[in-house]
């Protein structure tokens, strides 16, 4: 127990020195000039990043897909979702089907499927041309290791309010492609069309 006590105080006086270490080495005043839900975005992240150790899953979103759904039923569903709410498929990349191909070993299920709307991108990447690393978005289809589907997207909170507030116009669009892409994968994965 007492060895237990002495980790966790040494944790805790690690992290009162990294606080009071990045309140000295960042500008302090910059972080206020960021959207007032950058602080829940990065506190969300950190916490993932911290739990987990991997970047990776602390900038996505995921949605387990329903039993019984195919992947097939997934990307019909998808699509037709999409066109419904005005976006367009721009990509279909069956990554396990082309790695099963090129090398005959049986693979995981992987699909990456790409949406865009050219109004709204066109728009993004004149505000910043940063933008375009976004574009398109994408939803991948995912097997786990015990044969579960899951879709994956980017967490468009970190573009959204990740960094100093967004012009109205910005904020607008930016919310309708999250309503949007989190809209197609929340009715995909319980079999809506």
């Amino acid at each position: 127990m007492k060895a237990i006590k002495a980790i966790l105080m040494i944790i805790g006086a690690v992290a009162v020195v990294a606080v009071i270490y990045a309140f000295s080495a960042f500008n302090v005043g910059a972080i206020t000039k960021l959207d007032p839900k950058a602080k829940d975005v990065y506190s969300h992240m950190g916490k993932v990043l911290l739990e987990t150790g991997d970047i990776a899953k602390a900038t996505v979103r995921k949605v387990k897909v329903a039993k019984g759904i195919s992947p097939d039923e997934l990307v019909e569903s998808l699509n037709s979702v999409a066109t419904e709410m005005g976006i367009k498929p721009v990509g279909d990349l069956p990554l396990s089907k082309e790695v099963e191909a090129r090398t005959g070993k049986k693979q995981r299920y992987v699909r990456v499927l790409s949406y865009c709307s050219p109004m709204i991108a066109i728009e993004m990447v004149k505000y910043s041309m940063a933008y375009g690393a976004y574009l398109p978005c994408r939803i991948v289809i995912m097997e786990d290791e015990k044969g579960q589907l899951w879709l994956y997207t980017l967490d468009l909170d970190m573009m959204i309010h990740g960094g100093k507030p967004l012009p109205e116009n910005m904020l607008k669009y930016g919310n309708k492609v999250k309503n949007i892409i989190y809209t197609m994968m929340d009715k995909a994965a319980t079999g809506e069309f």
